[in-house]
């Protein structure tokens, strides 16, 4: 699936657009219950989210100004104490955000938990009394035709339903380590980002997060993180903290081929080979070694490296789990510690502002936490691209997310504050280092 085909669903519309408002939907029943009585059994749960983002544009002078924008996007209640959880991208680089409910009440709403590798968000609203909530399904039993229903808030419109099947699972969109999507024919548009996917029983099966599309629009094919995902980073949240964290492996992972599982005298290509441990994480703490393969986790088995990810970023930090291995025909069973990759040194995130190849670059130091929530293998230090803001300079020049800025007219960067005084500094030519992937590039650019 090409990545430039998959559109995120939050929507953007002018201020003036009008409040929420229902759109009738009466679909044909089923047995003893009808599409209308799940509705009204799930409907006082989700919310439409009205979020105000500030960007920066750019004059023809060369000045920066601010500008306010008007983004629609949804969410649902799963703690009658006011826990909404919504899609991260949806809230990202909000200055404001409105939680506005079935019966049009509305009011504003807080950040609580952000997870740094799934695209989840957590808040929170105290509206006095208690909300209605949805209930968890366990995603993991869910199979190719269940029949689910998506709610959410298409194009700004109100809260809207659509019908479908479970189409699809264990979906890679590569928009995180850990993805094992849920695929579903239920239209989704955009504005549905952060919408609830239930089954028959009104439990939440997964968020509704992404479209394939070739026209921006809904062509059948949707996307949504699975439920069981949600549900741990709900937990993380809970225990305080802006970011919501995930056990950290510590070693990198191959999927295996039929040659690897031939080489390895394994019957079929199913697992994950360990390439490379940390010296300093929880995988050398277990014992795993270099050449090891991973069939299962707690019980559960794996069919490749991403499963791997997945089945570990469902479990709260904190215990244990149990890695089954295959080593040279035998196999082991080694307790793996569920603790967060170290954040050591400290990200310092920062935007460069001054007029440089970085301009609207937000840059973070390296550490193997940020590592992991930008899906970069093999970089132990450095300075890196976290993200590159839309018209920004740095778009414009072709500096994307995941570079490491190695250095910049001949100094070079270790810190993000390094960069930020290079940066500051004018000059008519610059000469810029950088990694990206496997490659360094070297480039001058006019000032």
């Amino acid at each position: 699936m090409h990545r430039a085909l998959l559109s995120l669903l939050l929507f953007v519309v002018p201020a003036a657009t009008r409040a929420t408002e229902y759109v009738e939907v009466a679909p044909p029943s089923w047995g003893t219950e009808g599409y209308a009585d799940i509705v009204d059994q799930v409907l006082p749960a989700v919310v439409s989210l009205s979020v105000i983002k500030v960007s920066a544009a750019q004059s023809n002078q060369g000045n920066m100004t601010a500008r306010r924008q008007r983004f629609f996007g949804s969410g649902f209640v799963i703690d009658p104490k006011g826990i909404i959880v919504t899609n991260r991208h949806v809230i990202q680089g909000a200055v404001e955000i409105t939680a506005v409910f079935a019966d049009n009440s509305h009011t504003e709403a807080r950040l609580v938990g952000v997870s740094n590798i799934a695209d989840i968000a957590v808040l929170t609203v105290n509206v006095g009394h208690p909300l209605p909530a949805l209930e968890f399904a366990n995603s993991g039993r869910a199979r190719i035709g269940n029949e689910v229903m998506a709610i959410g808030n298409p194009y700004g419109l109100g809260i809207s339903v659509s019908a479908g099947i479970v189409s699809g699972l264990n979906r890679d969109l590569s928009q995180s380590p850990f993805d094992e999507d849920i695929q579903t024919d239920a239209v989704i548009n955009p504005g549905n980002s952060g919408g609830a996917l239930v089954d028959l029983d009104g439990k939440l099966v997964g968020i509704n997060s992404a479209i394939y599309s070739r026209s921006g629009g809904s062509m059948g094919i949707g996307f949504a993180i699975p439920v069981n995902m949600v549900k741990s980073v709900i937990a993380a949240a809970r225990q305080g903290g802006a970011t919501v964290r995930r056990p950290w492996l510590g070693a990198t992972l191959q999927s295996l081929t039929k040659d690897i599982a031939d080489n390895l005298g394994i019957d079929r290509p199913t697992g994950a080979l360990v390439v490379t441990v940390a010296g300093d994480g929880p995988s050398f703490d277990a014992g795993l070694k270099r050449g090891d393969v991973i069939t299962a986790v707690d019980g559960q088995s794996v069919e490749d490296a991403e499963s791997v990810g997945f089945r570990l970023g469902v479990k709260p930090l904190g215990g244990a789990a149990t890695l089954s291995v295959l080593r040279n025909g035998r196999t082991l069973s080694l307790p793996l510690k569920l603790a967060a990759a170290p954040e050591n040194p400290p990200r310092d995130a920062l935007t460069i502002r001054s007029r440089s190849p970085f301009q609207g670059a937000e840059v973070m130091n390296m550490s193997p936490a940020v590592a992991e929530e930008l899906s970069l293998e093999g970089v132990a230090e450095g300075v890196v691209v976290a993200s590159v803001g839309d018209g920004s300079t740095a778009a414009d020049v072709g500096v994307q997310k995941g570079d490491v800025v190695v250095a910049v007219n001949g100094q070079k960067i270790g810190t993000t504050r390094d960069l930020e005084k290079a940066c500051a500094e004018r000059a008519r030519l610059w000469d810029l280092t950088i990694k990206r992937g496997a490659q360094t590039i070297r480039t001058q650019l006019g000032g």
